[in-house]
């Protein structure tokens, strides 16, 4: 079968606000856009305009509702990068019922931690329907033994089901849009409720923002489970009528060039990633895809969902810059699952914009004092870089506040507070499957440190990561950029985070993820560390090597140094005598 891809042209004027999800559909629906899917190779392997989508829907919803679900239940999808997936998404809206994004088995280690995983977010969601690909048939029926469920099975098993013909009721403007939960949590992820209200006007803010044009079509690897994937790259576009050609977050992972090759091949114009997407590019693109490629269409290069470092984006655009890509299509944002997605957004055709800060001031005093221009790649042991994350979304405010709750002022360091009518509804109580209810005007808490400039935000960390050290607040991002430095140690390859001593100090740990075998070398790569974190930072740390993959991945992509943490402390309780001084352990080279 000769498959096409849809066209980026609209056949109808762009319309970006709608009160809920299936209003905008049906308005996708009329044109002649939609979504097409590549393998690892680049074959389209399907493609679907809006309105065979919309159509495949309702059919769906009418199966949906023959199921007799209460409004409002759950419905868990398995989020592989699949039609599937958006046919099950919208069908639920439909239906009038809340579709659940789950990861697929991929990210999460062997079937059996899989099914553990998956029971846990089916048990704790109150899902009622488990959906998926074929593959993943067996690992749901095992994840949802012992639970209430009306229909567990493949997305080909359920499109054979019964339909009803009784009338379908969508999803209301102040019902639920999803349920999605957060990869950040170092414990069980929690369950966050967004309203179709929150996601309407997330959605039309942050599209407004970007000057969405009629020449203007996406590109998108990641993961349908994770906020920037699903409504950065699945819900924004199709409310705008955008056209989205789909690689798999695995086949991304194992052919980054895959990537800018859809981007040049499309002539694509918008295409979002974390830090570390762009890193891995740098990192493996082969001069004959750079001979390949054509990003002169990339408009809006936006980056988020991490710690944002300027050398990072600067190798990338280095790296391609003979492609066509210009860095000024660099889109930094801030954001989060618990206000729908975006938060901030830069300027548009501003590329990354940073402050480089006296780091001595800044963890002795919480005050962001600025220094002299430093090239971000090459910054002063004194300094640390902040990029600005740019303004808040029009009808959204910031606060930066003290542990007291006192709002602080410009340039002085605090806790990331957000009001707006993105936020949640609230976190799904794990106890009883019922949401924890916000107040309207409530604040929303972050997590995140930062401080604001005339308006504009500047990250500096998160609340849990941060380290005392001698009475310095220290940030971990500050000992893996040092790390980093040193020859041999690869971007992505640190975590930093503190353990307690034995006498219940804190000490700092770096681990580093390591190819070298020979203990010899090992060992000088280790005093290379200790040198270089003591020469730039006054800090002594562990240096703990360990083998490539070791570290700790959150389901989106993100570092966890909570897990990370964890896989430390338990490999210390197994190689080490009880009596083991602190000060041996940090020339572990095993």
């Amino acid at each position: 079968m000769n498959l096409t891809a849809t066209p980026t042209q609209r056949a109808r004027p762009i319309k970006q606000q709608f009160r809920y999800l299936t209003e905008a559909l049906d308005y996708a629906a009329e044109g002649v856009t939609g979504v097409n899917f590549y393998d690892g190779r680049g074959k389209l392997t399907a493609a679907l305009t809006y309105a065979g989508l919309r159509n495949r829907a309702v059919a769906w919803a009418y199966r949906l509702a023959a199921l007799q679900l209460p409004r409002g239940a759950r419905v868990a999808i398995v989020a592989t990068t699949e039609p599937d997936f958006h046919v099950m998404f919208y069908a639920c809206h439909y239906a009038g019922l809340t579709p659940v994004p789950v990861p697929p088995p991929l990210q999460l280690g062997g079937r059996h931690e899989y099914a553990d995983h998956l029971h846990g977010l089916l048990n704790v969601s109150g899902a009622e329907v488990c959906v998926g690909p074929q593959h993943c048939d067996s690992v749901m029926t095992a994840s949802a033994r012992g639970l209430r469920m009306r229909f567990v099975g493949s997305f080909e098993e359920f499109s054979g089901t019964t339909p009803t013909c009784i009338p379908l009721h969508c999803s209301t403007t102040s019902e639920p849009a999803y349920l999605q939960f957060t990869s950040g949590s170092t414990r069980f992820p929690r369950g966050v409720i967004i309203s179709n209200r929150a996601l309407m006007s997330n959605l039309l803010r942050t599209t407004e923002h970007l000057a969405v044009n009629d020449d203007d079509r996406a590109v998108s690897w990641l993961p349908y489970y994770h906020d920037m994937g699903l409504v950065g790259m699945i819900l924004a576009p199709m409310s705008t009528q955008m056209s989205v050609d789909y690689l798999g977050s695995r086949e991304f992972a194992m052919r980054p060039r895959q990537w800018l090759l859809r981007l040049s091949e499309s002539r694509a114009t918008i295409s979002f990633a974390p830090p570390f997407g762009y890193e891995l590019c740098t990192r493996n693109i082969d001069e004959s895809t750079l001979e390949r490629i054509d990003l002169s269409a990339w408009r809006i290069a936006g980056v988020g969902a991490d710690q944002i470092r300027p050398a990072t984006l600067a190798a990338f655009a280095a790296r391609v810059r003979l492609s066509g890509f210009d860095a000024r299509a660099f889109l930094p944002c801030y954001g989060l699952a618990e206000s729908t997605l975006a938060v901030t957004l830069g300027r548009l055709n501003a590329g990354i914009a940073y402050e480089t800060i006296d780091r001595d001031q800044l963890s002795q005093t919480g005050c962001a004092v600025p220094l002299p221009g430093t090239p971000p790649e090459q910054p002063e042991s004194s300094a640390a870089v902040f990029v600005d994350c740019g303004m808040p979304l029009p009808d959204h405010t910031i606060e930066i506040l003290d542990p007291n709750g006192t709002v602080l002022p410009d340039r002085h360091c605090g806790a990331v507070f957000v009001r707006g009518p993105s936020t949640m509804s609230g976190y799904l109580d794990e106890h009883n499957q019922s949401p924890r209810m916000r107040a309207p005007d409530e604040a929303l808490a972050t997590g995140d440190i930062g401080y604001l400039v005339a308006g504009r935000l500047f990250v500096t960390g998160r609340e849990k990561d941060m380290m005392i050290s001698n009475g310095r607040n220290v940030w971990p991002q500050d000992l893996e950029f040092v790390a980093e430095q040193c020859d041999g140690v690869r971007t992505g390859d640190t975590s930093a985070f503190s353990v307690p001593d034995a006498e219940g100090r804190e000490q700092i740990v770096l681990v580093v993820q390591c190819r070298q075998r020979e203990t010899g070398r090992r060992l000088e790569l280790i005093r290379q560390l200790r040198g270089a974190i003591m020469r730039e930072l006054g800090i002594d740390c562990i240096i703990d090597l360990v083998p490539p993959r070791t570290l700790n991945r959150t389901s989106s992509g993100k570092l966890s140094r909570a897990a990370t943490r964890a896989g430390y402390l338990n490999r210390s309780a197994a190689n080490a005598p009880p009596q083991c001084a602190a000060n041996d352990a940090r020339y572990r080279a095993g």
